[in-house]
């Protein structure tokens, strides 16, 4: 299933895309919902975020081929950062490049959507708690994180976690190409099998951290081939099996 956030001349509301159409859902997708007869094209409506979070949970260094391409160590422990709720956009919208940053990048990611209140969570029931997974792009201020010496700034400008389009939930995380296109060139291309903690080891121990809530997502890291983006750019990110999202780079 692969459920959409979208506008439609109305009410923002939650669907469920079947095909190149969408079915108004009563409720979300965290919550029991209905399906209603109200079906609209995809071409008429504008897909949003998918999911709006309490806060993004970022993982870093977190491919293997990532960690050979910088020559460095796997961390034992998963490296963990927040991004606040104002990075999140969705598919179509502009990435705005800060003035105080002369050096972006772009990290495609898979992202994970939590279905419910999760806390001290093992590892063995924590699948139970994933809704289901969409593209993200944990956009970085590369100079800022090296002059602050933490992440904070360089992570946490509006608009740098563009995710979407959908969040499908019947799908495996394990074996997924992942790609990202800058302005129609392959720039990075892997597969999720290249993680090195998995998606169900990471709720895990980030519930036993903090408490996820429904609608969190947490970006389970990047693989190898980050670049810089500058104003005009046009980002593609592709994860098998389920879509791609797409965004441009501003200036304002």
């Amino acid at each position: 299933m692969k459920f959409v956030r979208f506008s439609y001349g109305g009410p923002i509301a939650y669907g469920i895309l079947e095909g190149d159409m969408v079915r108004l859902i009563d409720g979300t997708p965290f919550n029991p919902f209905t399906s209603t007869e109200k079906v609209y094209s995809l071409k008429e409506v504008r897909l949003l975020e998918p999911v709006i979070p309490s806060k993004i949970v970022a993982v870093g260094l977190n491919y293997t081929d990532h960690a050979r391409e910088l020559n460095m160590e796997m961390p034992e422990e998963p490296l963990i950062f927040l991004k606040p709720q104002s990075t999140v956009i969705g598919t179509n919208d502009d990435i705005i490049y800060p003035s105080m940053s002369k050096w972006i990048e772009y990290e495609a990611e898979l992202a994970v959507v939590i279905k419910d209140t999760t806390r001290h969570v093992p590892t063995t029931k924590a699948l139970n708690h994933i809704l289901g997974y969409t593209c993200a792009n944990d956009v970085t201020a590369r100079d800022l994180q090296k002059k602050d010496g933490q992440w904070t700034r360089a992570k946490g400008f509006d608009t740098f976690c563009p995710i979407g389009p959908y969040v499908v939930t019947d799908i495996e995380p394990y074996h997924l190409d992942i790609e990202l296109k800058l302005n129609g060139e392959v720039k990075q291309s892997s597969n999720t099998s290249n993680m090195h903690f998995k998606p169900e080891f990471l709720v895990s121990f980030i519930s036993y951290v903090m408490t996820l809530c429904p609608s969190d997502v947490i970006l389970t890291g990047t693989p190898p081939g980050v670049g810089p983006i500058v104003p005009g750019d046009e980002l593609e990110i592709t994860i098998e099996g389920i879509g791609t999202l797409r965004n441009k780079v501003i200036k304002v």
